[in-house]
């Protein structure tokens, strides 16, 4: 059945900026205009012209298709605003019909239907384009901030590193810094954006009229994340802005761009972005499918969203590290030499809360439930200090000094998850005794499955391969984490299992507790104890 355009659908201008692979452009042009949506290239001028050439030959005879006017690109310059201008004001000239402007790499691919990404933007009146205020905002992780904009940068970060910070430095010295345009206010996002045709048509008559901001432009470092971000919201009313982008990518803890592979296919569907980059060269297969996609129609679109949890859940498996070593302000600060805490360790969080309380019945002892992993555990007003877990886990000792002044004891039960075995160390290494009970409990799939959607890995819409592949994972986390709190070789450790009987487990707790083992046991024969 040949594809059919309703006339009254969104249509796409791409804006794809590329330096690279003749053979993967060339496919990516003919597959985004196979549906009717219009592309235009900027192809880097630093590359040679037989690379460009091939790319211009096998698109000839495709009317969706425009080039612009090639020039030399450098990453962190303001020739990547001008290839784009360029880029745009030869789709607006070409393709009148178009509706929408989308900005695209090389490494970008499609992850919805054609029809699908039609429609979502047929049902919102609005630019998608990241914007937040440059100031005031911690968009900028690391490196120079306010000096991108307010001195003058004609030499090349990664090029020429000596003479972009000497010329800063002298700048600095002759007191240089300039003047931000008055009338805007700088914004900065990512540069993958979509915006609509009139919004494009009101940046490019700002761009003729404006030459003071293009001049301000042209010097300041990385203005691709600057100056379509500040331009749109200017020229753009608050209401028609959506301040995020419909390209999904994902920053690993270094700050580089994640590459997906042949397996992220079922991931990358569900999630609720139009494209996805950067797809790995190597992903043959990835590539095919995401391809076929995009002409498909009437397939089923489920979103579940859960991509960035994945990927930070999945990369961060195994890895070591003092999260929670104590700040400055604590490594005096002690729970009290005379006081005693008493950690319940548990994955499956009601089988815990459940003994807490029995242990409370049974010895009137203060317990806390996950107070460092659900948000809602009920506490007493502290005065602030406990209203984020933020705040309790960074003020952790000061917050459990307070609860045991709070409940007027000496002894206080908590409960906390195996994986917080940082957490666990901190309270172990104050001078205060610090005791583990650790629950081994039957896990099945569907508790993992549960757990999974418990924790943002995964909800009702998550692709059924995609939640078969993350099981042995979690899994696997999960023995880890106990194997984890056995081998930090914890003084005062105790641990009871659902598999053993009453009396097996009553000493352990009675230890634990420092309880009666009568009591103990009674404790360890709570019939509901394990039932999920």
């Amino acid at each position: 059945m040949p594809w059919q355009v309703d006339e009254q659908m969104a249509k796409i201008a791409y804006i794809l900026l590329c330096h690279k692979d003749p053979a993967a452009i060339i496919q990516q042009a003919r597959r985004l205009t196979a549906v009717g949506d219009y592309i235009s290239i900027h192809f880097d001028a630093s590359v040679g012209a037989a690379d460009f050439d091939q790319i211009r030959e096998a698109l000839a005879d495709n009317p969706n298709v425009v080039f612009a006017k090639r020039i030399k690109c450098g990453w962190g310059e303001w020739s990547l605003v001008q290839a784009t201008l360029n880029a745009v004001e030869a789709a607006e000239a070409e393709f009148p019909r178009a509706t929408h402007f989308y900005m695209l790499s090389g490494d970008c691919m499609p992850i919805k239907p054609a029809e699908y990404a039609h429609r979502f933007l047929d049902a919102s009146d609005a630019d998608y384009i990241e914007s937040v205020d440059f100031f005031g905002s911690d968009w900028i992780k690391t490196g120079i901030k306010d000096e991108r904009l307010i001195y003058r940068h004609y030499f090349n970060e990664r090029t020429r590193k000596a003479l972009f910070y000497k010329s800063m430095e002298w700048q600095k010295k002759l007191g240089l810094a300039r003047k931000i345009p008055a009338d805007l206010q700088i914004m900065i996002g990512s540069q993958w954006w979509c915006l609509r045709r009139r919004t494009i048509e009101a940046l490019l008559e700002f761009c003729r009229k404006r030459r003071d901001v293009i001049r301000f432009f042209r010097t300041t470092w990385i203005p691709d994340e600057t100056f379509f971000q500040t331009l749109v919201r200017h020229l753009v009313p608050e209401a028609q802005l959506e301040s995020r982008t419909l390209t999904f990518l994902i920053f690993s803890d270094y700050g580089m761009p994640v590459n997906f592979y042949n397996d992220h296919y079922d991931m990358l569907l569900s999630q609720d972005f139009l494209f996805a980059r950067k797809i790995s060269p190597e992903a043959d297969e990835l590539k095919t499918r995401l391809g076929r996609l995009y002409a498909a129609q009437g397939a089923d679109v489920k979103i579940s969203n859960e991509g960035r949890r994945l990927y930070h859940f999945v990369a961060g498996r195994g890895r070591e590290g003092r999260r929670f070593a104590p700040r400055f302000w604590e490594t005096e600060a002690s729970l009290g030499r005379d006081r005693e805490l008493m950690i319940i360790s548990c994955k499956k969080w009601h089988v815990a809360k459940r003994l807490l309380h029995r242990a409370q019945q049974e010895s009137n002892l203060p317990g806390v439930e996950y107070l460092f992993n659900e948000e809602a555990t009920p506490l007493p007003d502290l005065g602030g200090i406990q209203s984020t877990l933020e705040k309790r886990t960074r003020h952790r000792r000061a917050l459990l000094r307070m609860l045991f002044d709070y409940y007027e004891t000496d002894r206080l039960m908590i409960c906390i998850d195996p994986s917080n075995v940082d957490l666990m160390q901190d309270f172990y290494a104050d001078r205060c005794t610090t005791k583990l009970l650790e629950i081994q409990t039957d896990i099945t799939d569907d508790y993992l499955i549960g757990h999974a959607h418990r924790v943002g890995l995964a909800d009702d819409n998550t692709p059924p391969d995609t939640l078969a592949r993350l099981l042995p994972t979690i899994r696997y986390d999960v023995t880890f984490e106990s194997e984890r709190l056995r081998d930090a070789d914890f003084p005062h450790f105790h641990r009871i299992r659902e598999t053993q009987t009453a009396d097996e487990n009553a000493a352990p707790l009675a230890e634990f507790l420092s309880v009666p083992y009568e009591k103990a046991r009674a404790i360890a024969a709570t019939e509901y104890l394990y039932v999920d």
